[in-house]
Formats: C-alpha cells, sequence, structure tokens
C-alpha cells in the first residue's frame, strides 16, 4: 500500500474561465495529481473533454494528470491521451472486452494503468487483472455529472479490494471517485482508499479551491 494519501482535485468542477489560476492555487496548496474526467455522451449521459484539455493542463502545471476515460472503444484513444501528457489512463471494465491487453497497452504508452468499474458492477469483475493495475479506482457514484449523490456501499466496496490488493501483495493506488469531502474522508481512509478525487467539494468551495485543498489535507494528517 502507498505510503502517503493522494489528494486529486477533480477540474470537472473547475471554473474553465480561470482553469491555470485555479489548478495552480491547488498545486501550491498541496493538491497531488489532478484528475481529468473524459466522457463521451454514450457510456455516461454527459460530454467532457479530450486530449486537448489533457494538452494544455500539461503546460500548466507539474503535478501528474490522472485521466479518467468514460468512453466507449477507450483503447483507439489511449495513444492521443498519452501524447498529451496524460500519467495515469484508467479504463472502465465495462468498456473493454480484452481488458488484460488494454492495461498492458498502457504500460507500453509510459502511462500508469488504472482500471475502473461503476457501483452497480461486482468487484469480482477486477480480479483477473488487479496485478496488472498500478491504481484501482472505485465510482462512490453513478458517474456522469460532478455533485452526484455518494453511494452508500462504497465503504464495503473499499474494504473488498483493498483486502483482494493485500492478498495480492500489490502496491496499487486505491482511488475513490465521487462526493468526496471532509465528512467521509475519513472513513473512507479507513475502508482502505489511498487516493481521492474530490471535484465539487475542491472547486465549488465558497473559500476558493486552496482553502479547501488544505481542508482536505489536514483531515487526511489526522487520520493516518
Amino acid at each position: 500500500m502507498p505510503n502517503n494519501p493522494i489528494l486529486a482535485p477533480s477540474i470537472l468542477s473547475a471554473d474553465f474561465t480561470h482553469l491555470a489560476d485555479e489548478l495552480l492555487a491547488c498545486e501550491s496548496a498541496g493538491a497531488d495529481w489532478f484528475h481529468i474526467d473524459v466522457m463521451d455522451g454514450h457510456f455516461v449521459p454527459n460530454i467532457t473533454m479530450g486530449p486537448f484539455i489533457v494538452e494544455h493542463c500539461k503546460r500548466v502545471t507539474k503535478l501528474p494528470l490522472d485521466v479518467h476515460l468514460m468512453i466507449e472503444k477507450p483503447e483507439q484513444h489511449l495513444e492521443a491521451f498519452a501524447k498529451a501528457g496524460a500519467d495515469h489512463l484508467t479504463v472502465h471494465v465495462e468498456t473493454c472486452p480484452h481488458l488484460h491487453r488494454t492495461l498492458e497497452y498502457i504500460k507500453s504508452l509510459g502511462c500508469k494503468a488504472g482500471v475502473t468499474l461503476n457501483p452497480g458492477t461486482p468487484i469480482g469483475a477486477l480480479e483477473s487483472v488487479l496485478h496488472l493495475a498500478d491504481l484501482v479506482l472505485v465510482m462512490s457514484v453513478n458517474p456522469g455529472f460532478s455533485g452526484g449523490q455518494f453511494v452508500p456501499e462504497s465503504f464495503t466496496r473499499l474494504a473488498d479490494v483493498r483486502k483482494r490488493l493485500d492478498t495480492l501483495g500489490s502496491s496499487a493506488w486505491l482511488e475513490v471517485d465521487g462526493g468526496v469531502n471532509t465528512e467521509n474522508l475519513p472513513e473512507l481512509m479507513k475502508a482502505g482508499a489511498t487516493a481521492f478525487v474530490a471535484a465539487t467539494a475542491v472547486f465549488k468551495n465558497p473559500q476558493g479551491p486552496a482553502e479547501a485543498v488544505r481542508s482536505l489535507r489536514s483531515v487526511m494528517a489526522n487520520e493516518r
């Protein structure tokens, strides 16, 4: 298990008219990664951003870019995102009929390989590829839009994946995405998560993203 918990603000909730300023504010306040949700309007009911946004984020920040592909046929776009500057590429078990090969391809592109599933997909669907994953993402909302309702069963699902990773002796990050905030962060950490994606809690905080990052980091430090 990685020793240091990771905080990854999700730019899905950022103010894109001031994106560079918000990224730099989060970076200076102690963010570890930036999470970029890519949606195609088919696999999930929303259309968001592509390699162009990844490329521009790469110009602004020195932090790793954690790119989550909520799209059909992600294998057709992996190279483009890698070239744009993605450091991690995460794909869904639901969209990858050749998941083993897809994760190996991500690694061949020089990126960390992540795998995820929706809240309604059994955790067992990950079993055959956990040994290949550098990152395992447990969705704690039904994906598609920022601000979705947190799924309470996510705590149990995280604990299940944590146990499987520990049994393998895997050092993969166990990431959680959806509804993460200062209130549920302690329980998410106790369930075994090591990387935390926060969108609304960071970029919609009335005190600004920098103060939001500092608040989340304070909770993370107290729970270690």
